[in-house]
């Protein structure tokens, strides 16, 4: 590239905007801001505040350099500032004045200037031109592929853009292969240093009250809704839900005829991943026992409310279970009684329920001497 020829860039503004689905304005501007770069380059001070316009008719661009008029007699920077005097009669301090300059080409080391500035430009254009399409689609699920897969996370492609699953984001023990199909939910656009980023995931609860939200038409339509969702991905899945009609069983809605409904849910998920459908209730207690299900539950005690350390309001419920319950109440690694409290809001302590003392049995032998005792009192009397 030994040099920039203005004529051609102005040429090609339609077919990249084409190319890249951008807006031809937006184009045109990082063209135009490529060009304020070189002249910057080979004419300039890098504290110059320049801009520039293309004329695309012409090929020809005119540059316009600002600087704030000052005082006579000061000292002054050159490249930002200009005495009075030189800005013209008509200058009045503190104006900003410009002067113009009209390029038609630039040399080599401008022009890779140039080169540079409309690749990193036109990146973040179409970046954030997808972002901006996605952010509207945040909360749904979408089918992308796998492009890459690194230790930390996941890179997948979604056709018109690209985002990333974050370990923590992913099913625990799911494999992902370069090139596999996938559905994955739309969680959030994360902005930071290195620009933004699409942040995609199969492993939050909401991803699957939507794959619910698919399968159970019921939900659209009011009669049944869910109320809670707690999630260990890979491992198990807790859901609260209620009906609004009369009648109408919300567990077995959710199951569906011979299970097809939760099947074609953990057809997604995985099978190594349990899904417990429980009946919601706004009594505490029974939400509680519900919960804790599988476990038979003796007693539900509610305790009163109390703050954390942040001044937070915890609410905590004691949970009465027999022996042979003890454990299933609790689940595998403390996950039963876990995902109870998350479903629930309440932090659940497990406690066995004290057997009944056994009354001693009474010896026959002195119950027929104690008795024996008693006849010859009542003789001698």
């Amino acid at each position: 590239m030994e040099n920039l020829d203005l004529k051609q860039m102005s040429a090609m503004v339609d077919i990249i905007a084409e190319e890249k689905g951008l807006d031809r304005d937006i184009v045109l501007g990082v063209i135009e801001q490529a060009i304020a770069a070189a002249w910057r380059k080979d004419n300039g001070d890098r504290e110059m505040n320049v801009r520039a316009t293309l004329n695309t008719n012409t090929g020809e661009a005119t540059v316009y350099i600002a600087r704030e008029v000052i005082e006579d007699g000061l000292a002054y920077n050159p490249a930002t500032e200009i005495p009075q005097s030189e800005a013209g009669k008509d200058a009045k301090l503190g104006d900003i004045v410009e002067e113009t300059h009209t390029v038609t080409d630039f040399g080599r080391v401008a022009a890779m200037t140039a080169k540079q500035v409309v690749i990193q430009r036109l990146r973040e254009a179409e970046m954030s031109a997808v972002l901006s399409e996605y952010e509207d689609k945040i909360g749904t699920v979408v089918t992308g592929m796998v492009s890459r897969v690194e230790p930390r996370l996941v890179r997948i492609d979604l056709g018109r853009g690209n985002g990333i699953m974050p370990r923590s984001e992913q099913i625990d023990g799911e494999y992902y292969t370069v090139g596999s199909r996938i559905k994955v939910y739309i969680k959030k656009v994360e902005r930071g240093d290195r620009g933004a980023q699409l942040v995609l995931s199969r492993g939050c609860p909401e991803f699957v009250e939507y794959l619910f939200r698919q399968e159970v038409p019921e939900i659209a339509s009011g009669t049944v809704a869910i109320k809670g969702i707690a999630r260990e991905a890979g491992r198990r899945t807790k859901i609260a839900v209620a009906s609004t009609v009369s009648g109408v069983d919300p567990v077995g809605t959710f199951v569906g005829g011979r299970g097809i409904r939760v099947q074609a849910v953990m057809n997604e998920i995985g099978d190594r991943e349990k899904i417990d459908i429980i009946t919601w209730s706004d009594n505490a207690s029974e939400y509680i026992r519900e919960a804790l299900s599988p476990a038979e539950i003796n007693k539900v005690e509610i305790l009163p409310e109390s703050t954390d350390a942040k001044g937070k309001p915890e609410k905590h419920a004691k949970v009465y279970v027999s022996e042979d319950q003890q454990s299933i109440a609790i689940g595998k690694q403390g996950q039963n009684v876990r995902l109870a409290s998350k479903l629930t809001g309440y932090n659940i302590d497990i406690e066995l329920v004290k057997a009944p003392a056994k009354k001693k049995k009474k010896n026959v032998e002195d119950s027929l001497l104690n008795a024996l005792d008693d006849l010859d009192e009542a003789e001698e009397a």
